[in-house]
């Protein structure tokens, strides 16, 4: 599909989702009953009309690309002609008033009036045929009737009567255009039942929903309503009050803009997907501030914006904000647009962690990388802590709002941890010489920022706990502080005590074997099969193998194997005992 084709996809498609969210905003109890002559309709009711209403929308939703054109080209013409008749009625309107003069010949004003009216029909009758891809433009020319009577001479008491007859030729030619659509149309509904019927898999079926999603474009149809709703809200709040910018202030406007504009859940869908483009954008500037074009290139699945918008979409829905009064519904939304945007943020983190450490671990000689690496990181330490300080300043602190203030300050210590390894990978590059024990360094600031980040959840765990025996009680409340005892309190200390006792273990496996001495090393005379650089200590495996101890210790954190023979580095005890019995025969004897 070209760029002209999806644009005309999603424009075409934007007024069934403005029909459908003015049908859903409308009440059908709140209309009476619309009777007509029972011998005719019967009694028609307008649930039924909205029921309806709302089933055309979401057929015209579905059409394909093709027929929805078709379908707006017809209804664009038949306002060609309505407009066309308003026109001619207007012109006999005019000839009317003036009375009776004679021929439209001898009269200068009826005459320049006949032949501007005439010259602009004209042009409407070409230009719908031309919409309707026809030649026979005579077949719109219904209009002009009364101004070619006139010319012709024809008394003026039979003008009113033609521009009555003129509508009869126009209703009769639009139906049969529209009839002869409809052909095509149950075709194409036709074969879509057909499909359906074949499809008995719910496999299948998603498969076909997917399609039909990407061929939609649903995700840009809903951005482009909730966008258009907005912008309109925006204008008409500043064109009634005049002085609402300066008394209420921009966030405010802002803010009761977007609480307005996601009253319907067609809104807040258009609501979801704005939110997650936004943060697809944002997380794809801080991509190409760091590296470039080619980091958009292959991103990861979980950095496209969509954890932004279904947190959005599920905090709503959780919370009942669709049911709010204006001002519940802005304040609700405030908060909830803060965790969506705490969520941005932390996704940010996990994108330029690893991009600032490899600048600096595989020393990286260019400046300018480094300054984009560090402001990145010193933008993601600095928003989210001043995030949580007006939040804890212009709030009451509650048990929701630690959790809130929490997540900012995680946020915070996980980057101070980035910058605090970015500045020791510096200062090892910088040195002639490595710094000694530099893994026990890493790990031990990784420790520290692990650490921390466990006793800000215990906090607020403790928090939540407090409040939920002294303060107020309640289901959702236990259940949000069991899921984050286990989420952030119990998986966080069974990850860093598995950690521990991981590195405890190597370290001990590591003393176990001996060192390898001078003659040893002067015969091996080879690199460490790990690192591959020289060896000046090295440690002997029991498979005699030999092998930097800090690269062995990074090898047994992941395998008790020996990297080239895959068998245990450390001789098993029953081995041990048979070596050290060996060893004492000889001495009894």
């Amino acid at each position: 599909m070209s760029q002209l084709e999806g644009a005309a996809n999603v424009v075409l498609r934007v007024p069934c989702i403005v029909a459908l969210d003015l049908l859903y905003r409308w009440d059908p109890q709140d209309f009476t009953l619309l009777t007509y002559d029972p011998s005719v309709l019967g009694a028609l009711s307008m649930q039924d009309v909205y029921y309806l209403g709302q089933v055309m929308c979401a057929v015209l939703l579905l059409l394909p690309l093709r027929c929805l054109l078709h379908l707006y080209l017809y209804l664009l013409t038949a306002l060609l002609l309505y407009g066309a008749h308003q026109s001619s009625r207007d012109y006999v309107r005019q000839e009317m008033a003036a009375g009776p003069s004679g021929p439209v010949y001898g009269d200068h004003a009826s005459l320049t009036r006949n032949v501007s009216a005439l010259s602009g029909l004209v042009m409407v009758a070409t230009l719908c045929s031309i919409l309707m891809r026809t030649r026979q433009v005579w077949l719109f020319s219904a209009p002009a009737l009364p101004l070619l009577a006139r010319l012709a001479g024809l008394p003026l008491q039979v003008v009113p009567v033609l521009s009555a007859l003129s509508i009869a030729p126009s209703l009769l030619v639009m139906t049969y255009t529209a009839l002869t659509s409809l052909g095509g149309l149950q075709s194409l509904i036709r074969a879509a039942h057909q499909e359906l019927y074949q499809v008995t898999e719910l496999s299948r079926l998603l498969v076909v929903g997917v399609s039909l999603w990407s061929q939609l474009a649903i995700p840009l149809i809903f951005l482009v309503f909730w966008l258009v709703m907005f912008v309109l809200h925006v204008f008409s709040t500043l064109s009634a009050k005049p002085g609402a910018l300066e008394q209420q202030g921009p966030l405010f406007i802002f803010l009761t803009s977007v609480a307005e504009c996601c009253g319907t859940p067609y809104c807040l869908l258009g609501l979801t997907f704005t939110v997650s483009y936004l943060a697809l954008g944002a997380l794809n500037l801080c991509k190409f501030y760091l590296l470039g074009y080619g980091a958009l290139q292959n991103g990861n699945a979980m950095h496209r914006g969509v954890t932004e918008g279904v947190t959005l979409m599920l905090l709503a829905l959780q919370t009942g904000l669709l049911d709010l009064h204006v001002l519940q519904r802005t304040f609700l939304l405030s908060i909830i647009l803060f965790i969506v945007v705490t969520s941005t943020l932390q996704s940010m983190v996990e994108i330029s962690d690893p991009i600032v450490l490899a600048l600096a671990a595989t020393g990286n000689k260019s400046l300018w990388k480094h300054l984009r690496g560090v402001s990145v990181c010193l933008l993601l330490l600095v928003f989210p802590s001043f995030m949580a300080y007006k939040l804890a300043h212009f709030f009451h602190m509650d048990f929701w709002l630690l959790i809130m203030v929490s997540s900012c300050l995680l946020t915070s210590l996980q980057v101070l941890g980035t910058l605090f390894l970015y500045a020791l990978f510096m200062v090892e590059l910088l040195r002639d010489c490595g710094v000694e024990r530099m893994d026990e360094i890493i790990y031990g600031v990784k420790a520290v920022s692990r650490v921390l980040e466990f006793l800000v959840a215990l906090c607020v765990v403790a928090y939540g706990v407090w409040e939920s025996m002294f303060g107020e009680w309640s289901w959702i409340g236990v259940s949000v502080i069991i899921v984050h005892s286990y989420v952030n309190v119990w998986l966080r200390a069974q990850s860093g005590w598995s950690s521990f006792l991981l590195r405890r273990e190597a370290a001990n496996k590591i003393s176990v074997l001996p060192g390898a001495s001078q003659e040893q090393l002067n015969a091996h005379n080879d690199l460490c099969p790990i690192c591959f650089q020289e060896m000046s200590v090295a440690v002997v495996t029991a498979c005699s193998h030999l092998f930097h101890p800090d690269c062995l210790r990074k090898w047994l954190y992941v395998q008790d194997a020996c990297p080239l023979c895959h068998q245990p580095v450390t001789p098993s005890p029953a081995r041990q005992g048979a070596g050290s019995e060996e060893e004492a025969e000889p001495e009894e004897q």
